[in-house]
């Protein structure tokens, strides 16, 4: 009777443990509206905003607002402070050894450095026009900053305040990624490719054409599996591409208009991608090679830009409200709707 019951207990153990495993692995769906967090209008007026940069050790968000970056508590939603006296902000990159935070601000062609314990402002670094992603790549302890309309990196190092070199990068980068091992990978949208930057040698050892998707904006990184997952506009779609080799693997997806983000989150295998239309699109990893759509969620108007909680797995997404769309003009071109000032918010999707 005994043997009987630890034998069952074995048995009923195993089967326990094996579903929690297929629950866990479950593709993540069910993403609805947790919080909306609204702000008041950026010094200066306007209504511009862009990257958001999440700090999972410190717990804190960093939203980009035109003239200022929000600072928030990503536990409490408290403000944590404003860095200002910047002009148009765009992406924030820290180096927490260092107590320090980088901010491109690309109407000031510079890169602004900020005290991550004060949020004050303590330097410039100068950039190029249209500084805007940037990144810190812990191997070569250097920051990167891409310029938009230069086609060219700027290499920072972050414990001086200097500029190492300026790399012309044939192109027009858009975000980039790094793969923690010492290699940066940058989507150039008017090329429709990806390069490889070893951030050591600062060479490009490799560009990589993006099709089926074209006009590469967003990419994300599955580090362990060696795969990038690369968005585009024009076609609108989502592909993943092996990070060794440059090969596009599996199928591509449909994705909306004008995405701007897309964030991996290694724990649940989920790939989240938004749009400006106002859609994230959650699709699972199933293999290295294999993406299956979960969901697309209904968003906001604008709200392209995305961060990932990985201890929630929230996806923090951020916007305006906007003027409705104006008629169709005489002329061939898309009519634009124009955020209204003041009205800049946060919104934040989960399970």
């Amino acid at each position: 009777m005994k043997r009987y019951s630890r034998t069952c207990l074995a048995v009923g153990s195993f089967f326990l443990s094996a579903a929690a495993c297929v629950l866990a692995f479950q593709p993540a769906g069910g993403y609805h509206l947790l919080k909306k967090i609204p702000f008041g209008a950026a010094e200066g007026g306007g209504e511009y905003f862009d990257y958001l940069t999440f700090d999972a050790t410190a717990r804190r968000v960093y939203l980009s607002h035109g003239t200022e970056i929000k600072v928030l508590d990503a536990d409490s939603w408290a403000p944590a402070g404003n860095i200002t006296g910047l002009k148009r902000s765009h992406g924030v990159a820290l180096v927490p050894e260092l107590g320090r935070g980088f901010i491109t601000d690309g109407d000031l062609a510079q890169a602004v450095i900020f005290d991550l314990k004060t949020l004050k402002t303590t330097g410039q670094v100068k950039a190029e026009a249209d500084a805007d992603s940037i990144l810190y790549e812990p191997v070569s302890k250097r920051i990167f900053v891409f310029n938009g309309d230069p086609n060219s990196c700027t290499v920072i190092d972050p414990a001086h305040g200097t500029v190492l070199a300026t790399l012309p990068l044939g192109g027009a980068p858009e975000q980039a990624v790094a793969d923690g091992k010492g290699m940066i990978y940058d989507n150039l949208e008017d090329k429709n490719e990806v390069i490889a930057i070893d951030s050591r040698s600062l060479k490009i050892t490799a560009r990589w054409p993006v099709s089926p998707a074209g006009q590469p904006v967003s990419i994300a990184m599955d580090r362990q599996h060696r795969r990038l997952f690369i968005a585009g506009r024009n076609p609108q779609s989502l592909v993943v591409m092996n990070a060794d080799n440059g090969k596009i693997v599996g199928q591509s997806f449909p994705i909306g208009a004008r995405v701007d983000a897309t964030v991996y989150d290694a724990a649940t295998g989920m790939v989240a991608v938004s749009t400006g239309e106002g859609t994230i699109h959650i699709f699972h990893q199933d293999s290295p090679d294999q993406l299956s759509l979960v969901e697309t969620v209904k968003t906001e108007f604008g709200a392209k830009t995305m961060a990932l909680d990985p201890k929630t797995h929230n996806l923090l997404v951020d916007t305006a409200d906007f003027e409705a769309a104006p008629a169709a003009p005489a002329k061939k071109g898309s009519p634009q709707r124009r955020p209204i000032p003041g009205t800049f918010h946060l919104l934040v999707y989960g399970r």
